[in-house]
C-alpha cells in the first residue's frame, strides 16, 4: 500500500473546497471495513476505497456493514468497532485524510430494540440517535411499528435507498404512511446520477422532492461496482435543485446525524448554520 500523493491530496482538497467551501463532507452509508460483509474483502482494497472517497470529497465516512438478514450474528458492535479503529490506525500511517466512525446498515428486525440494548447492533455514529434501516428489496415490509417503538426510546430511523425497493419505487407516497415518526430517507448518490437505471433515477429525484428529512450517502462497497458517486451527485443536484438543497442534502443533515443531531426536513437554514 502506498500513501495518498501530494497531487491526490491537493486535487482532492481543492475539488472538496469548491464544492462544500469549509463544511465537513460526511458519506453516513459506506460499506468501507475489510472482511465483514459484501464490502471490501481486503485491507488493501478498503484502503483502495478510502482513497476514493477522499477524492470524491468526503472527509469522515460512517461505516455501515450489514447487521440481520443474511448476515444475523456475523458480528456484533464491539467487533465493528475495532475494525473501525484498526482502519484508522492504517489511514493515519498511509497519510490519507479521512476519518472512520462506526455505524451499521441493520436489516428491519422485530428484534432491533433489544438487540441495541444489548450492543449488538449499532446506530449510525454510535450515538444512540439514528439507526439506517434496510427494507427487504422485493417484500414490501411494513416498518411503522418498529419505527413507532424506535422512536418512543428516543432513535430515529434513517431508511436506506428508498428508490431501490421495488415497491416503494413504484408507489414512493408509500413513505408517507410513516410521516408521524419522521423517518429521514438516505439517497444514494448513485441512484441520482443514472447508475442504476431510468427508473430508479428518477425515484431518487422523487423522493429528494418529499417533505420528509433526505440525505444522500455513497452506499459505496469497492472502487469497481459501486463506487463512490458524491461529488457528480452533488453537481447534478445544485445545478437543479439549487446550492441550498445541494447542502441540506451532502453537508447539512449528514453532519447532524454525524452528531447526533436534529435534521432538517425542508430548505432550512442554510449551510452556515450547520457549521456553528
Amino acid at each position: 500500500m502506498t500513501r495518498l500523493s501530494n497531487k491526490e491530496f491537493i486535487g482532492a482538497q481543492h475539488a472538496r473546497l469548491r464544492r462544500f467551501g469549509a463544511s465537513q463532507s460526511v458519506d453516513v452509508h459506506c460499506h468501507c471495513l475489510p472482511g465483514l460483509d459484501d464490502g471490501p474483502a481486503t485491507t488493501s482494497e478498503a484502503i483502495a476505497l478510502c482513497k476514493a472517497l477522499v477524492a470524491d470529497g468526503i472527509a469522515t465516512v460512517i461505516a455501515t456493514p450489514h447487521q440481520l438478514g443474511r448476515f444475523d450474528s456475523c458480528y456484533d458492535g464491539p467487533e465493528i468497532r475495532q475494525v473501525v479503529a484498526d482502519l484508522n490506525q492504517v489511514l493515519k500511517e498511509q497519510g490519507i485524510p479521512l476519518t472512520v466512525v462506526p455505524g451499521a446498515e441493520v436489516r428491519v428486525d422485530e428484534r432491533i430494540p433489544q438487540l441495541l440494548q444489548s450492543d449488538h447492533i449499532l446506530t449510525l455514529a454510535d450515538t444512540g440517535r439514528y439507526i439506517l434501516l434496510e427494507l427487504p428489496r422485493e417484500t414490501f415490509v411494513d416498518p411503522g411499528p418498529l419505527l413507532a417503538e424506535l422512536s418512543s426510546v428516543g432513535t430515529r430511523a434513517v431508511i436506506s435507498h428508498p428508490e431501490r425497493n421495488a415497491f416503494l419505487a413504484r408507489d414512493p407516497d408509500l413513505v408517507l404512511k410513516w410521516a408521524e415518526q419522521n423517518p429521514c430517507l438516505q439517497i444514494t448518490a448513485a441512484s441520482l446520477v443514472g447508475d442504476f437505471g431510468l427508473s430508479t433515477q428518477r425515484s431518487a429525484w422523487h423522493f429528494l422532492n418529499m417533505s420528509l428529512p433526505t440525505l444522500v450517502a455513497t452506499d459505496a462497497h469497492s472502487t469497481g461496482s459501486k463506487p463512490p458517486r458524491m461529488a457528480k451527485a452533488f453537481d447534478l443536484i445544485a445545478a437543479h435543485r439549487g446550492k441550498k438543497t445541494a447542502y441540506r442534502a451532502f453537508i447539512d443533515n449528514p453532519s447532524r446525524i454525524l452528531r447526533g443531531q436534529q435534521v432538517l426536513s425542508a430548505a432550512g437554514p442554510a449551510a452556515e448554520e450547520a457549521r456553528r
